[in-house]
C-alpha cells in the first residue's frame, strides 16, 4: 500500500518560517520524482517545487529563494523549508510522487497538509 504523509502545516506569521515534510511508504522512494504542489481557496492547484531522483530541483517564481526543497533517500522523506512567508503562500499543501518514466506507473498524492500565514 502507498502512503504519503505531509505533515508540518500550521498558522505562521508574515515573514516567518514553516518546514514541511512528506514521508512515503510503499514505493522505492529514491528512483521517484518528488513536489509540492499548494492550492489556495478558489484557485488552481499550482506547481511549487520539485526534486528528481538525482537531485535536480526546479521552483515556482514566486518562491524562489525563499522555499527549499530537499529529500533524504534513507528516511523516504522530502521536505519543503519555506522562509519569508506572505498571505499568497496560505493554501493547502501536497505532496507528489511521479516515476520517473511517465506512464511506467501512477502519480501519488498525499492528503495535504494546511498552511495559513495570517497575522
Amino acid at each position: 500500500q502507498v502512503q504519503l504523509v505531509e505533515s508540518g502545516g500550521g498558522l505562521v506569521q508574515p515573514g516567518g518560517s514553516l518546514r514541511l515534510s512528506c514521508a512515503a511508504s510503499g514505493i522505492s522512494f529514491s528512483i521517484y520524482n518528488m513536489g509540492w504542489y499548494r492550492q489556495a481557496p478558489g484557485k488552481q492547484r499550482e506547481l511549487v517545487a520539485r526534486i528528481s531522483s538525482g537531485g535536480r530541483t526546479n521552483f515556482a517564481d514566486s518562491v524562489k529563494g525563499r522555499f527549499t526543497i530537499s529529500r533524504d533517500n534513507a528516511k523516504n522523506t522530502v521536505y519543503l523549508q519555506m522562509n519569508s512567508l506572505n498571505s499568497e503562500d496560505t493554501g493547502v499543501y501536497y505532496c507528489l510522487a511521479r516515476t520517473e518514466v511517465l506512464g511506467s506507473g501512477p502519480d501519488y498524492w498525499g492528503q495535504g497538509t494546511q498552511v495559513t500565514v495570517s497575522l
